[in-house]
């Protein structure tokens, strides 16, 4: 005898939602790549709103003040349609007609995109991911922690600088958020809070991205931007890094040592268990250095060196000549030659620590891949400057800006255009994207007020750089005092009297860089 089956189950009644109204969804800032889209279209709009104009160009291609004119507009509708699906293609690879000045990819001229940048940024992206892999220079910055751990100032003053002159020859920045683990533990040990962590690694790897020297993904980007040699404008920027490194160092030591003294004199306090690491923090064995570690390590300051050697214009920097004959062994590299540099040296190092042909491979795939963004944000912020240059508005909007400049003397000009970069570094907190869109206005403009070109990317990248140590749109800071648990609000008390030193500062170098 069969049974009938069982009937079916019902199916699971959903729940039901709770009366009242629904929970506002919270506002996220756009990325970098977005806002680029943005402004693409809001500047293609423009264009058909802007007079078309142009000045006669000198022997070396430089607008001369003075001789704006209008012009006609030569462009269809159809054309500025063209432009804008293509801004992207453009911003890569377009190529100038030298007989009309247009852009476009399928014309015979001189290379007008950022293919030569945007290779150089995954090139270094894939060093510096298989430097990491190797783990020298973790395990080397743990190792230097761990000896200073019962020396408190001079611990701060040593991480402190490694990040700055990591920041200002290669952009360190996101990186310090693998530290926190480290450096947290190890300050509350020696009495201190979780704000001198946070100090240490924001304001140190800060600082040094403020002062970029040789920074490709600032001062190197800025430079291509406006037309001169990455190594033009070091001297006074690296006698920046010196004073400004060594007065926020001090800074956080200060405090550091507040707090040491009195605990109550703490600004985000302490956290249950916080003060009982005191008696434990010491208790952890010293990082091993291994001699591939060494070696990496090594291999690290001399590709950094010889980039640093590469670049620097060296017969003017030591005759103060500006169009001094380069001496013979004068390399004068561009973004061509580093960008080979980076790939040669990612290899070797690989090679050096055996990695094996397949590691290597995706190691340096995925460095490449890691840093698709900024080269992405570049291409985008050249296409806009594209579309502006092929509507011949970019003279027009000069122009409009020359009036502001007659007048004025240097050191104001400069400190002027540092002041307009604020803004504009919190609406655009790519420092690639920042400076690829804006340096095509302001190294003509800087000609026009008889101002070097190379104090243009030092105030351009000072504003950057000071607006990165405290605006909220950056992972750095946000992810920074996420991951020491300290109130984002509690960290804007600490930073904010820096901020205003480092202000006045930056103002007098840049007066300083315009009278020399």
């Amino acid at each position: 005898m069969t049974t009938a089956p069982p009937p079916p189950a019902a199916p699971p009644t959903a729940p039901v939602p709770p009366e009242g109204p629904a929970p506002a969804r919270k506002f996220s800032f756009p990325s970098a790549l977005t806002i680029l889209a943005i402004v693409t279209v809001a500047i293609w709009l423009l264009a058909f709103l802007i007079p078309a104009g142009e000045y006669d160009r000198n022997d070396s291609g430089s607008p001369v003040a003075g001789t704006y004119h209008r012009v006609e507009g030569t462009q269809s509708f159809t054309d500025r349609l063209n432009d804008l699906f293509l801004s992207p293609v453009n911003g890569l690879y377009g190529l100038q007609d030298p007989k009309t000045g247009q852009v476009g990819p399928t014309l015979s001229g001189d290379l007008y995109g950022s293919a030569g940048v945007f290779l150089f940024v995954l090139a270094i992206g894939a060093f510096i991911t298989v430097v990491f892999a190797t783990g020298a220079l973790d395990r080397g910055i743990a190792r230097l922690a761990h000896r200073l751990r019962d020396r408190g100032a001079l611990l701060i003053a040593a991480v402190m600088v490694v990040f700055s002159i990591l920041g200002t020859v290669e952009g360190f920045a996101e990186e310090t958020l693998g530290f926190y683990g480290l450096l947290v533990p190890m300050m509350l040990a020696l009495g201190y809070d979780r704000l001198v962590a946070v100090g240490a690694s924001i304001l140190g790897a800060g600082i040094g991205v403020l002062c970029s020297t040789v920074n490709p993904f600032a001062t190197g980007v800025a430079s291509s931007a406006a037309g001169i040699s990455l190594g033009d404008g070091i001297g006074l920027r690296f006698l920046m890094w010196i004073v400004l490194t060594t007065v926020t160092v001090l800074y956080v030591i200060r405090y550091a040592r507040r707090v040491q003294k009195d605990p109550s004199k703490s600004i985000c306090g302490f956290l249950p268990g916080d003060r009982e690491q005191k008696a434990t923090g010491d208790e952890e064995a010293e990082p091993e250095l291994t001699r591939l570690h060494k070696t990496v390590l090594v291999l690290l300051v001399l590709v950094f060196a010889f980039m640093i050697f590469s670049v620097v214009p060296w017969s003017s920097a030591l005759t103060g000549d500006a169009d001094a004959t380069p001496y013979a062994w004068e390399l004068d590299w561009s973004f061509a030659q580093l960008a080979a540099l980076f790939i040669c040296a990612a290899v070797l190092i690989g090679l050096v620590a055996r990695m094996g042909e397949a590691k290597l491979s995706s190691t340096l795939i995925q460095g490449a891949a890691d840093f698709i963004s900024p080269a992405l944000v570049i291409m985008l912020a050249r296409g806009v400057t594209v579309i502006m240059n092929n509507s011949q508005i970019t003279d027009t909007v000069l122009h409009s800006i020359e009036g502001v400049v007659k007048g004025t003397s240097s050191g104001i000009f400069a400190i002027i255009v540092f002041l307009v970069n604020l803004p504009l570094a919190f609406l655009i907190p790519s420092t690639s994207g920042h400076a690829t869109l804006t340096m095509p206005i302001l190294a003509p403009l800087a000609d026009f007020a008889g101002v070097s070109r190379a104090l243009m990317v030092t105030a351009w990248q000072s504003a950057s750089g000071w607006m990165n140590l405290w605006v909220p749109t950056t992972a750095v800071t946000i992810g920074g005092v996420a991951l020491a648990k300290v109130g984002y609000d509690k960290y804007l008390r600490f930073v904010w009297p820096l901020l205003g030193i480092l202000f006045v500062m930056i103002c007098g170098f840049l007066a300083l860089g315009a009278a020399m």
